[in-house]
């Protein structure tokens, strides 16, 4: 996978998705009218024992239905990464300008064909975190499906509301929040704080539904589209760096929606790596109507 230099004062005000062009770049409307008329060429990791080829295969073959697509070996990227009648679905290590830590994070990113020289010259319609570089693909790779179904979702949006690219994405989709109540909160154990890592320490701050599973009931969840489920997309070094930053987002499972994003910075022995104490007294104060 290429690696991409994106800005971390973007990734702040458009925490989800950008692009590495340059830190104000968002896509055009006639760059999304374009991309409805390209056939999106879903590029396979190098790796040929890849678990992220079988996972990606199965993901777009059932989830995909905005464009035409094909898959492709990486080999063959270059071959059509130039045409603007292609678009691309691929991975990519993504390092932020002037994240000091210089933490490589992997991407799964939509971008349209262009006659550039470099990667990062291409248009990029959304861009989504899937983890630290050194992470196992086991802890993420089981959520592509609903991602997909996100990335669409997120460019019809785009397309239909154009008003939207330019305003603070973060606000449009933190609203949902408020309707957490409704929903149960799947959390995988060792993606939790060890202050808020049991039903007794959950319920003190969080007084809806919740339940603390393993990452096949996600997967499982994800599989049969269960509208009452919203489970947590950590982003985190696992053990693998010291001082990185941990993403949290909460997603639907069904409906592919994101509930909640926030992020910290991880220290030893001062803020783990997890949803802590704090996420949850956020999503009670703003399930009770109230604010951050």
């Amino acid at each position: 996978m290429k690696n991409l230099t994106f800005s971390l004062a973007f990734l702040i005000l458009l925490p989800l998705w950008g692009s590495a062009q340059d830190e104000d770049y968002v896509p055009t409307q006639a760059e999304l009218n374009k991309f409805f008329n390209t056939k999106t060429l879903i590029v396979l990791d190098p790796n040929p024992i890849s678990h992220y080829n079988h996972q990606i295969k199965e993901a777009v073959k059932n989830n995909w239905d905005l464009t035409e697509y094909e898959f492709i070996k990486y080999s063959e990227y270059e071959k059509y990464k130039k045409d603007p009648n292609y678009s691309f679905l691929m991975e990519n290590i993504v390092v932020f300008e002037k994240d000091k830590t210089k933490a490589r994070y992997r991407f799964i990113s939509l971008m349209l064909g262009k006659k550039v020289v470099l990667m990062e010259d291409m248009p990029t319609l959304v861009a989504v975190p899937l983890s630290y570089r050194e992470v196992d693909q086991e802890y993420w790779s089981y959520k592509l499906g609903v991602i997909l179904r996100f990335i669409q979702k997120h460019v019809r949006l785009m397309k239909k509301n154009p008003d939207i690219i330019s305003d603070n994405i973060f606000d449009y989709y933190n609203k949902n929040m408020k309707d957490i109540k409704g929903k149960t909160l799947y959390l995988v154990k060792d993606e939790l704080a060890e202050e808020v890592n049991t039903r007794e320490e959950i319920k003190e701050y969080y007084p809806y539904d919740f339940k603390i599973v393993t990452r096949k009931k996600v997967e499982e969840a994800i599989e049969e589209q269960d509208e009452d489920i919203v489970f947590l997309h950590k982003v985190g070094p696992q053990g693998s760096r010291h001082r990185a930053r941990c993403y949290k987002i909460l997603m639907g499972s069904k409906d592919a929606e994101f509930y909640y994003f926030d992020y910290h910075f991880v220290k030893k022995g001062r803020t783990p790596d997890g949803f802590l104490k704090k996420d949850f007294k956020k999503l009670k104060r703003k399930a009770d109507g109230g604010w951050f």
